[in-house]
């Protein structure tokens, strides 16, 4: 069934919490909602699994906040879902701004609840470019987004998933239609002022610090044509700093990789939960 939690600052969270086992908690992207994990659910519930996923804050669902759209926030509420569903053996699964908010939840709030993670195509350790990231991405790609956001959101919100993020850009690409507008779709529920944020929460967070606190066994899946979280200064630097990290590069997979290759990757995350 579905339902909802109010986080200590008032802001509502809208939640679905499927099936009985082992818990598994989904962290969904920018900007989109718990309904981009629908194959994910579907996959897991069918074979015996408790599977659970949010709509982040100022996203789907969720209160359209003004303010709170950080990871320390995302973190925080997260763990009041966590506590409020009292999840225990848990394995936190997060694609792209989802990983950030599992690898900041699980450092500082759910080492003891938490038996695994998994990061798919996420954003830890740091996107921006910076002294001590040389090779992140400069600010200005950040701003572009914000730019894009505040002039035409709804044209920006067909734009991305028509190109780079499911590497519909790509020659001899199939686009699916569907696809495109159910991105848009998760995307046009959100707030505005939420979404603009959260370009500043994804790609300014440093999770170096919580990346080494995390001694729970870590799966890392990221495609080498990710064309929206470079896989280089992403999955292969996160592996380096996890303690106990499996590091899994699939070539030619897009950044949107849950979706376009979900058989792929079910069977991948499949075999690490019961590995």
């Amino acid at each position: 069934m579905d339902g909802t939690i109010t986080t200590k600052d008032g802001v509502t969270i809208y939640y679905k919490d499927w099936g009985t086992g082992q818990p598994l908690v989904f962290s969904h992207g920018w900007p989109l909602s718990a309904d981009d994990w629908d194959t994910q659910m579907l996959f897991f519930l069918s074979r015996g699994f408790r599977v659970i996923a949010a709509d982040r804050r100022g996203h789907g669902r969720s209160s359209q906040t003004e303010e709170g759209n950080d990871m320390d926030h995302y973190a925080a509420d997260l763990a009041a879902l966590t506590e409020h569903l009292d999840l225990r053996n848990a394995v936190h699964i997060g694609h792209s701004t989802g990983g950030g908010e599992v690898a900041r939840y699980v450092a500082q709030y759910g080492l003891e609840r938490t038996a695994k993670i998994a990061l798919l195509s996420a954003v830890p350790p740091i996107m921006v470019k910076s002294a001590s990231n040389p090779d992140g991405l400069p600010i200005e790609v950040f701003d572009g987004l914000r730019a894009a956001l505040a002039a035409n959101r709804a044209q920006f919100y067909r734009d991305v998933p028509s190109g780079p993020f499911y590497g519909y850009n790509r020659p001899g690409a199939t686009p699916s239609q569907g696809v495109i507008d159910n991105w848009w779709r998760q995307g046009m529920m959100g707030g505005t002022k939420a979404h603009y944020d959260c370009i500043k929460a994804f790609s300014e967070t440093d999770f170096n610090d919580d990346l080494k606190k995390i001694d729970k066994p870590a799966l890392i899946l990221h495609g080498d044509d990710d064309q929206i979280v470079p896989y280089k200064d992403a999955g292969v630097l996160s592996a380096k700093v996890l303690k106990h990290a499996t590091l899994k590069i699939y070539p030619g997979f897009p950044h949107g990789m849950p979706t376009t290759h979900a058989d792929t990757i079910n069977a991948d995350l499949l075999a690490f939960i019961k590995g």
